[in-house]
């Protein structure tokens, strides 16, 4: 699937058969709600600006900052795992998720390499640390 970017927003495209056009909404946005459509690609991706400025018009009106695309990841890891991490993060005297953003970080570029712009897949190794229309709504 490919997406939308606009000062650090990242929005979905989509195609609705049923309105004969492309939807998306702004991805990662947990308590707010943009929505977007446009006939072809140049029109969603002007709706979807458009509904990123209106976003930041909005907060600014009722004069709260703009929150900005939240990511939660849940991961269930064996209890041996998740001993490990702990005991990394207290030796180097940083909270848990920091380990694990580290290691997620380092995946990531693992895998930007890997696939590069080919688009192809293959298998991702890498060393881990072992121990308009549119619609907003704001809550």
């Amino acid at each position: 699937m490919n997406y939308l970017h606009y000062k650090g927003y990242t929005g979905s495209i989509k195609y609705s058969k049923a309105d004969g056009c492309f939807v998306g909404k702004v991805l990662e946005m947990e308590h707010d709600l943009i929505l977007y459509k446009g006939n072809n690609v140049d029109e969603l991706r002007a709706d979807f600006e458009d509904g990123i400025e209106g976003y930041f018009e909005s907060c600014e009106e009722m004069g709260i900052a703009p929150r900005k695309p939240t990511a939660c990841l849940n991961v269930n890891i064996p209890p041996e795992v998740h001993e490990q991490i702990t005991l990394l993060a207290e030796q180097k005297g940083v909270p848990v998720g920091d380990i694990v953003e580290e290691a997620l970080l380092q995946v990531a570029a693992t895998a930007k390499k890997t696939i590069g712009t080919s688009g192809k897949r293959n298998k991702i190794a890498c060393n881990l640390p072992a121990k308009t229309n549119r619609k907003l709504a704001i809550a």
